[in-house]
């Protein structure tokens, strides 16, 4: 396979993810491309969480732990550039304001944030702050490391097993129409490496299993509020994931 068919997914799933430029030459990119770049999402999680560890080690040599949490936190919305904290929000306010699908839908295209997206968004932060905040020393870099990477599998998984709501396309409508289990099987390689080389190989199975679990209540909850799966619902189903690994992760290592 030449080089080129497989960094061009590589880049388009890193510029999609992220606030920093690989390369200027990668464009216009096709539908089977956006499919593909998919499996890398994962990969691209391992990087984000890399980052995190980086910088988080920079952080405490400056600042107490709170505030390097808190900055931390900043740090991961600028590089990712909120993508998935909006798509949260949209989902809450398109829940919140529809009675039907059709409504909901169009309820998440909205601009503005209701309350309920405003609400749901700042309880997301502080779980995630606590989640940090209460995160002991030696689980620290493998959940940091992990944790975007599992966030992205599940958007991945959720992708693949759910239908695609908007009948009039979307953002995330290029992305699906080729992915295919091959696309998912990659993503879940690669979680399952990184939480077994973080956590065990018993701590990664349960962490995939309940993560599964998780997926399948989405996948019916989308199904029934939205008529399928958005790209407002894949960001949310980001958030969900990663919050709950962050605040599961300490209580299933003591019991493995």
């Amino acid at each position: 396979m030449p080089m080129g068919a497989v960094a061009r997914p590589f880049v388009f799933a890193w510029h999609f993810l992220t606030t920093i430029p690989l390369s200027r030459a990668h464009h216009e990119p096709t539908a089977p491309e956006l499919a593909a770049s998919m499996a890398w999402y994962p990969v691209v999680g391992l990087l984000i969480g890399g980052g995190l560890v980086a910088v988080d080690v920079a952080l405490r040599m400056v600042f107490d732990g709170i505030v390097g949490n808190a900055l931390l936190l900043v740090f991961l919305v600028l590089l990712t550039r909120g993508l998935h904290q909006d798509g949260l929000a949209d989902t809450l306010d398109g829940l919140a304001g529809g009675r039907t699908s059709a409504e909901r839908l169009a309820i998440m295209r909205d601009p503005r944030i209701g309350a309920l997206g405003a609400t749901g968004l700042f309880l997301s932060l502080i779980l995630r702050y606590a989640g940090l905040t209460a995160l002991p020393h030696e689980l620290r870099v493998p959940v940091l490391c992990c944790m975007p990477a599992v966030g992205r599998w599940a958007m991945v998984t959720s992708a693949w097993i759910s239908p695609y709501a908007r009948k009039d396309g979307g953002l995330a409508a290029p992305f699906l129409a080729h992915l295919s289990w091959r696309h998912a099987l990659a993503a879940t390689v690669v979680a399952v490496t990184g939480l077994g080389l973080g956590f065990g190989l018993l701590s990664s199975f349960v962490v995939m299993m309940g993560g599964a679990c998780v997926l399948l209540m989405g996948w019916w909850g989308c199904r029934r509020w939205f008529g399928g799966i958005t790209g407002d619902t894949l960001g949310a189903t980001n958030e969900l994931i990663e919050i709950l690994f962050l605040l599961s992760i300490p209580l299933l290592c003591r019991l493995s």
